[in-house]
C-alpha cells in the first residue's frame, strides 16, 4: 500500500505531519492509499480516532482525498507539491517561454516611483494606526472600477491577486465547501483551493470565459464560490464576452447565496471592455493586481466588492500582516497620476505577438487560442512530448499540467520575450513536434 514508507507518529499532529513530510519529498506519491484508520491505530498503538483526526488535518490542508469505501489516497496534486513544481529544466541556450512573465521593456521604470514614496514617506511616514488605504490610491482605484461599470463598493488592499483571493475565500468559506474554478485554469489557484481545505469543480473554458453549461451544472451542484478571470485568462487567453457575462448574470440570480469572485489581474494593460460578474450576488469582490502591468515584485492587489466581504477581509488582515505598505501604495499612486503604463500600446505590443503566433499555427493546421494576455494556449495529444520535443528544437514551453483538473492535455507559450523574427521558426517547430509520427494534431 505504502511500499516501503512507513508512518510514524503518536499524536495527530504528528501523524498528520510525518504523512506530509513524506509527500512532500515524494516518499509517497500522487494516489498513494493511506490505510485504514482502524489498521494504522493498530500499527501505531493509538486510538483510531486520532487517526481520524490525523487524515482530517490532512484533508484540510489540500494533501490527501477521501473517497468512502475506497479509502483516503494522496491528492493527484498535494498542496505540498505545487503545479509549479511541474517544471522542466531549460539549458543554457533555449529560449525560455514558459515563465508567464511579462515583458521587461513594457514595465515602466520604478525609481521615480520609488523616489516620490519615500518622499512623501519623509513628510507623512505610516505608522501604527494609519489608515490602511491611503486616499489618494482609494480615490484612483475607485475612479478607474466606476469607469469600468463595477458596482459600488468599499477598496481594500492585498499582497497580490492570489493573496487577495485567498482572503475573500477565507471570509465566507469553511473546509469541504465547494469552489467552481476554470479548467484549464491559472494554477496557483487551483493548488490554493485544495490547500485551504476547498474542494475545486472544474468548469470549462472557451475564449468567452468559463461556459454557461458547465457554470450551471456547478451551481445545481451547490458550489459556494464561482471564481471567473474576467480578462486575460491563464493559460488560455480567454476574456469574458458581453453575452457570455449576461448569461453567466442570468444564472446567478438565481443563486444569491453564492461568493462570485473576478478575477481582473491584467488591468491597465488590456484594451477589451470589462464585463465582469460583480453584484450579480450577494457577496462578491472584483481584484485588480500591479504585477502584470507595472511589475511582479510590486506585490499590490486592489480589491472591491460588498460591505460585508470588503470588511470581512479588511478585519483579517488588520490582525495579521496589518497593511500593504504605504510606500508601495504611493508608488502606484505615482504610477498612475503619471500614466506611467499606455494599456493600449502595451495591449496593442502583446496582441501582434499573439496574433502573428496564432495565424502562424493556424497556416500550418494547429488549432490555438490566445484572444488576450500574454499567452497563447495549444491544445496537444501528448503533452509530454510536446514539450520535450520543442525542448529539443531549443523551445522551452509550459506543460499544460499545471494548469489543468479534468481538461484535455495543451501547451502553453508565453508570446512576451518573443520578437517578429521569432514566429516562424517557433510555428515550424511547434508542426514539426505535433506532425511527427505518431502524434495527433490536436488533444
Amino acid at each position: 500500500m505504502l511500499g516501503e514508507y512507513s508512518i510514524t507518529g503518536r499524536g495527530a499532529s504528528a501523524i498528520a505531519a510525518d504523512i506530509e513530510r513524506a509527500v512532500g519529498a515524494g516518499a509517497l506519491g500522487p494516489g498513494a492509499l493511506l490505510p485504514p484508520l482502524r489498521e494504522l491505530a493498530r500499527e501505531l498503538a493509538v486510538n483510531p480516532n486520532t487517526v481520524a483526526a490525523a487524515y482530517r488535518l490532512l484533508r484540510d490542508r489540500g494533501v490527501i482525498e477521501t473517497a468512502g469505501r475506497r479509502g483516503s489516497r494522496v491528492r493527484e496534486r498535494p498542496a505540498v507539491a505545487p503545479r509549479a513544481a511541474i517544471r522542466i529544466e531549460v539549458p543554457a541556450g533555449t529560449r525560455d517561454l514558459s515563465t508567464g512573465n511579462p515583458d521587461l521593456a513594457l514595465l515602466p521604470p520604478l525609481a521615480d516611483a520609488l523616489a516620490a514614496a519615500a518622499a512623501h514617506h519623509a513628510i507623512a511616514p505610516g505608522l501604527y494606526g494609519s489608515t490602511a488605504v491611503d486616499p489618494d490610491l482609494a480615490d484612483l482605484a475607485r475612479a478607474a472600477l466606476d469607469a469600468d461599470g463595477v458596482p459600488a463598493g468599499p477598496i481594500g488592499l492585498a499582497s497580490g491577486s492570489l493573496d487577495a483571493i485567498e482572503r475573500v475565500l477565507t471570509a465566507h468559506l469553511r473546509p469541504g465547501d465547494a469552489v467552481a474554478v476554470e479548467d484549464p485554469g491559472w494554477g496557483s489557484v487551483l493548488d490554493l483551493v485544495p490547500a485551504m481545505g476547498l474542494r475545486a469543480v472544474p468548469v470549462a473554458v472557451d475564449d468567452e470565459g468559463p461556459r454557461t453549461a458547465g457554470v450551471e451544472r456547478a451551481l445545481s451542484a451547490g458550489v459556494r464560490a464561482l471564481l471567473v478571470t474576467d480578462r486575460g485568462q491563464n493559460p488560455t487567453g480567454a476574456a469574458l464576452s458581453a453575452p457570455r457575462a449576461a448569461e453567466l448574470r442570468a444564472l446567478l440570480a438565481a443563486h444569491p447565496h453564492v461568493l462570485v469572485v473576478d478575477d481582473d489581474h491584467l488591468h491597465g494593460m488590456v484594451d477589451l471592455p470589462l464585463h465582469c460578474l460583480s453584484g450579480a450576488t450577494d457577496h462578491w469582490a472584483l481584484i485588480r493586481s500591479t504585477a502584470k502591468a507595472y511589475g511582479p515584485d510590486l506585490r499590490l492587489a486592489v480589491f472591491t466588492g460588498d460591505e460585508v466581504t470588503v470588511a470581512r477581509v479588511r478585519g483579517r488582515h488588520r490582525l495579521g500582516a496589518g497593511w500593504v505598505s504605504h510606500l508601495l501604495q504611493r508608488a502606484v499612486v505615482h504610477l498612475w497620476e503619471q500614466h506611467a503604463v499606455d494599456p493600449v500600446r502595451t495591449a496593442r505590443s502583446y496582441a501582434v505577438r499573439r496574433d502573428a503566433l496564432i495565424g502562424a499555427l493556424d497556416a500550418r493546421g494547429i488549432a490555438a487560442h490566445g484572444r488576450c494576455g500574454l499567452n497563447v494556449w495549444a491544445p496537444v495529444a501528448d503533452e509530454t512530448g510536446a514539450v520535450a520535443g520543442l525542448l529539443q528544437r531549443g523551445w522551452a514551453v509550459a506543460p499544460g499540467a499545471r494548469f489543468r483538473l479534468d481538461s484535455s492535455p495543451g501547451i502553453r507559450i508565453t508570446v512576451s520575450p518573443l520578437g517578429p523574427a521569432d514566429i516562424e521558426p517557433l510555428a515550424d517547430a511547434v508542426a514539426e513536434v505535433l506532425h511527427s509520427p505518431g502524434a495527433s494534431r490536436f488533444g
